[in-house]
């Protein structure tokens, strides 16, 4: 990775902060909007955000969840979800807020998986709420090294879904790789490689196409 760890904590920290501060000025209607994530609500983006910050992880911690959950660890955060969301609103921003800066390094994505996860699940609330709360460009920009190396291609979508396209930032100075190109702002690659479908219309160039048809199939 090209970011330091320092950097990826500072990262992390910043985007909770953004979203305690945006949850907690939401009415209740906005906390049951549905978010960008299949069967979500803001409320359960919310406590998604907050559940890794209230959890001890370790290798033996991990194995063992691995285990009961027979390798399906999607069943395992939506059900930890679920039940961090039965909290009061207000306790989970309010729990955010004061837990932001903790320091997450997780079995096989290490800080950087949480970091992109700050980033993504920020925008999975604020999109369908029409809220302009997006963490700057700067702050994408480790988000957007991780998810195209393999651990993070791994850990957040099929590295298929890339391959031969060339992803070009329009809002700062990055890219990667090769082949048509996907332009737009950092926040709309980010969202659309990882399968958020809403984001396409932000994009442009002739491979917008390919890569939405690989989301939708």
């Amino acid at each position: 990775m090209k970011a330091d760890v320092e950097e990826i904590f500072r990262v992390a920290e910043g985007n909770r902060r953004l979203a305690a501060d945006m949850f907690a000025g939401l009415t209740p209607e906005q906390w049951t909007t549905p978010s960008l994530c299949d069967g979500w609500s803001v409320r359960e983006v919310a406590a998604h955000m907050l559940a890794p910050l209230e959890t001890k992880f370790s290798w033996p911690g991990t194995l063992r969840t691995i285990i009961r959950y027979r390798g399906d660890l999607d069943r395992y955060v939506d059900e930890q979800t679920r039940e961090w969301s039965r909290l009061p609103t207000d306790e989970i921003a309010a729990r955010l807020l004061r837990l932001a800066d903790r320091r997450l390094d997780v079995p096989f994505v290490g800080p950087f998986g949480p970091m992109t996860d700050t980033c993504i699940h920020l925008r999975d609330a604020a999109r369908p709420l029409g809220l302009d709360v997006n963490p700057p460009p700067a702050s994408w920009r480790p988000a957007l090294d991780f998810l195209v190396s393999k651990v993070g291609a791994r850990a957040f979508y099929p590295q298929k879904r890339i391959a031969g396209l060339r992803l070009v930032a329009t809002d700062q100075e990055w890219s990667w790789g090769e082949g048509d190109e996907v332009r737009g702002p950092s926040e709309a690659i980010t969202l659309a490689v990882t399968g958020r479908p809403v984001a396409l219309p932000d994009l442009e160039g002739p491979g917008v196409d390919t890569l939405g048809s690989r989301i939708t199939s």
